[in-house]
């Protein structure tokens, strides 16, 4: 019963180090595109005392971003977009994705400002009531972004077609799909993004609420 509680107190406590804990020695550009690649060297604290010796590591500097599934409530359905993407030109079945409305965030705007302004932009869709899930980094052993994801209860009527900015050259289709549906193209591995997974589960689990609530 001790370990247990002491267990129970340790995890409080995490995690275990802060900022304070690493000692940055270098950081330098390796490259700067649409994205930029730094080089960092740091050590850190062990835990087991003392310090690491010098660490290298690329870092994919990044904007953060913000995901929001559009969800009808009285229709029970939901808005997803598709569209080409460069990460994916190796997959097996399609470079097409279908995805959760999401952009980057600019200097100066909040997350849910992202939010109703790429729901515009990639679904012709207004954005008033706003739900945040998580944030979070998709993988920060890697990259420094960070998410932040809502549900928008919308009105899906009449929106569908072709949106996106002819100066970003985005070429965006928009679906509204049965939330049963949408589910079956989850379970089938065609929701195979973090963003439409998180707030899939997310909403599997508070959809029932969020109907009766009307």
């Amino acid at each position: 019963m001790t370990g247990n509680h002491d267990r129970g107190r340790d995890a409080a406590r995490l995690p275990s180090f802060g900022a304070a804990d690493v000692e940055l020695i270098e950081r330098r550009s390796l490259h700067q595109g649409f994205f930029r690649l730094d080089e960092v060297q740091l050590r850190h604290r062990l835990f087991e005392g003392g310090w690491s010796g010098e660490v290298v590591r690329e870092v994919h500097v990044r904007h953060d971003a913000v995901g929001v599934l559009l969800y009808d409530v009285e229709r029970d359905s939901v808005v997803l977009v598709e569209q080409i993407r460069a990460g994916a030109l190796d997959d097996p079945e399609s470079p097409w994705k279908l995805e959760v409305v999401a952009g980057l965030v600019e200097e100066g705007e909040s997350a849910a400002e992202v939010a109703r302004r790429e729901a515009m932009e990639e679904a012709g869709c207004e954005v008033s009531d706003l739900i945040e899930l998580h944030t979070y980094y998709p993988s920060p052993g890697a990259c420094s972004e960070r998410v932040t994801l809502f549900c928008a209860l919308v009105d899906c009527d009449g929106l569908g077609g072709v949106h996106g900015l002819d100066e970003e050259h985005e070429d965006i289709r928009v679906h509204v799909l049965p939330f049963n549906h949408a589910w079956e193209l989850l379970r089938a591995g065609r929701l195979d993004n973090a963003m439409c997974l998180i707030a899939f589960y997310w909403l599997a689990a508070e959809r029932a609420s969020l109907r009766a609530r009307g």
